[in-house]
């Protein structure tokens, strides 16, 4: 039984196999007939449009699998760059922040080695710019030298202002532009003097100026350094900058005239500053102020080591030589 279906098996195989040769052979000897050609080449002309369209859509379908894939990629390659860039800007930034803050002390060593003072440089730590008061806080005290009523100077030899707290490791400064801060102040150009005053919003106002003094715009005023008999002194060196005259209002019916000025620096965002350590302003300690002689030479001779005391100034007198002589007296009778 199994050898009678494998035998009808291989029948069927050699027929099918006959019948696809005997097929094949027709079709090649069709083939090579000139009708046949002809037939061929007219169905493919028929169907080249369709044909074109398509390999048209497969192009399309493949292009635009390939743009999403490139899009993808330039996105991915956009935030890379984008992250890289904002990278080599945080890097700029940071690098014009280290330039700035080496120009500031390299601008206050070449002052700091210019000045006739000991100074000690500062770094500004804390600020105080409200509607009251215009203060700062750097970061030195008691500890590198610092005592209150020491000068403080920015860059540029533009006065800051001076100490008034100090501790061990920093100390608060009051700045001219504070209403509280009075500065003796000289216009560079005329000689003028007057009183240097802060104000609200920064700006520095110089009263009292003598009204026959001829005060310009665009000078530079600086601090008047005034020194007294007796060893009394301003409290601030003399030639620091303080401002540049940007206004002048003068009454015809006043004696005095006001200035306005243009502080020479931003002491709102000053960051580095120098502290004067051996100027000493005002007057001098007690065991070395002058004293009067009218008064002690009532009381005896001055005490061993005694500064010469203070010559009081005489009271003009009317001149000798300018009273007439006396009348001659009339002869007798």
């Amino acid at each position: 039984m199994t050898s009678l279906l494998a035998n009808r098996a291989a029948r069927r195989r050699s027929i099918v196999f006959t019948a696809l040769l005997a097929v094949t052979l027709v079709l090649m000897a069709f083939s090579s007939s000139a009708v046949i050609r002809d037939f061929q080449g007219a169905v493919s002309f028929a169907l080249r449009p369709v044909q074109g369209a398509v390999d048209g859509f497969a192009e399309g379908v493949s292009g635009a699998f390939t743009a999403v894939g490139d899009i993808d990629r330039l996105h991915t390659d956009n935030a890379a760059l984008r992250r890289e860039n904002e990278r080599l800007l945080a890097q700029i930034a940071r690098l014009e922040e280290v330039q700035r803050e080496n120009e500031q002390l390299t601008g206050l060593l070449q002052l700091q080695n210019s000045f006739a003072y000991e100074t000690t440089a500062a770094e500004v730590i804390a600020r105080d710019s409200s509607e009251f008061s215009r203060m700062v806080t750097i970061s030195k005290g008691t500890d590198d030298g610092i005592a209150a009523g020491d000068v403080v100077i920015a860059e540029g030899g533009a006065l800051a202002g001076r100490v008034v707290e100090v501790g061990l490791n920093y100390a608060k400064v009051v700045l001219i532009t504070d209403e509280s801060s009075t500065v003796i102040g000289l216009v560079h150009g005329s000689g003028a003097t007057g009183e240097v005053v802060g104000q609200l919003g920064g700006s520095l106002v110089m009263n009292n100026i003598d009204s026959t003094e001829a005060v310009e715009l665009g000078e530079e005023v600086v601090t008047a350094g005034i020194e007294l008999a007796g060893g009394i002194r301003s409290p601030y060196p003399k030639g620091l900058l303080l401002g540049v005259v940007i206004d002048v209002r003068r009454d015809a019916n006043s004696v005095v005239q006001t200035a306005f000025l243009e502080p020479t620096t931003n002491l709102e965002k000053i960051e580095y500053v120098l502290v004067v350590l051996d100027y000493e302003g005002g007057l001098p300690p007690p065991d070395e102020q002058p004293i009067d002689c009218s008064i002690t030479a009532q009381a005896g001779a001055l005490p061993g080591g005694e500064r010469p005391c203070i010559q009081p100034t005489p009271t003009p007198g009317p001149d000798a030589s300018a009273v007439p002589p006396p009348a001659a007296p009339s002869p007798s009778p």
